[in-house]
This record gives C-alpha cells, sequence and structure tokens, in this order.
C-alpha cells in the first residue's frame, strides 16, 4: 500500500490512520522467508508541530524450520516500530535516523517488510531448550536418545 503524505506534511496536527495489511503474493517475493498469512498493519502517523512521526505495529505468522532440529514449525510475531518521516535530508550524516518519502509517498508495504526481517531472531529454534540432532546418525535429540558415543 502506497500512502500518499502531501496533505500531512503541509498540516500541522494532522493525523493519517493505517489499518492495512500486505499481500501474501508481496509476502511470496521476499527470498528465504515463507509467510503463513499476510502480515497486518495497524498505527498511525502524525505531523507534530512539522515532525511527522509513524508508529505502527506489524504482526505476521512465520513459516519456518527449527536451525537445530529441522522442525516445521509456526511462530506469530507481533513487533511495535517508530520512524521519523522526512521530504528530505539537509545533513547526509542522519541517513539512518530518518525515512525519505520521495514524492510525498510511503511504501508501507516495503518498510513493514523491512522493519519486521530486521526484527527476526538470526537463529530460528522451536524451542528455546532444543537439542537438535546428533551430529553421528542425525537422530532428532528431542524425540529420543540415540546410542552414539558423544565427545
Amino acid at each position: 500500500m502506497v500512502i500518499d503524505l502531501r496533505r500531512l506534511y503541509d498540516t500541522i496536527g494532522e493525523k493519517l490512520e493505517i489499518d492495512c495489511s500486505v499481500d501474501v503474493k508481496r509476502l511470496s517475493e521476499v527470498k528465504g522467508y515463507s509467510f503463513s498469512r499476510p502480515v497486518t498493519i495497524k498505527g498511525a502517523a502524525v505531523n507534530r508541530a512539522g515532525i511527522v512521526m509513524l508508529e505502527y505495529t506489524a504482526e505476521f505468522t512465520l513459516n519456518t524450520c527449527c536451525d537445530r532440529c529441522l522442525t516445521g514449525f509456526d511462530r506469530d510475531y507481533s513487533f511495535d516500530f517508530e520512524h521519523i518521516l522526512v521530504r528530505e535530508l539537509n545533513n547526509s550524516d542522519d541517513g539512518d535516523e530518518y525515512i525519505i518519502t520521495e514524492s510525498d509517498k510511503l511504501d508501507m508495504d516495503e518498510l513493514a517488510i523491512t522493519d519486521c526481517l530486521l526484527q527476526l531472531p538470526t537463529k530460528m529454534l522451536c524451542k528455546e531448550d532444543c537439542l537438535g540432532l546428533c551430529p553421528m546418525c542425525g537422530a532428532d535429540l528431542n524425540k529420543n536418545e540415540c546410542n552414539c558415543k558423544r565427545l
């Protein structure tokens, strides 16, 4: 969903409610991740004293594989995000702190996908105490013991 921010930038006190979702088709283009349902986005963008703040919550379910035992599982996530939106930057050193909206347009789908992927853990585990696979025979140690010698 592309949001037009022109009126928001030009009117102090203006508020724009956001309630949308990222389509499963667009999510299927994200390499290395499988989403079980659309990413739902709820929040608002507000012009407070000439500063446009975007605050939103993104919720989704990720279908993934455990990095230790290779078992497939679904996990629900909910993340809160906050950004300052600007038309342009005066100082190029501030680029990481602001979201630049070219032509006063914001691609909310792209922003939400990027924000969510950056919040995901680097190691996906089916459970915190996952024992993984035996390095000798490949048995799933969460389900049963094996008779291999441990080093």
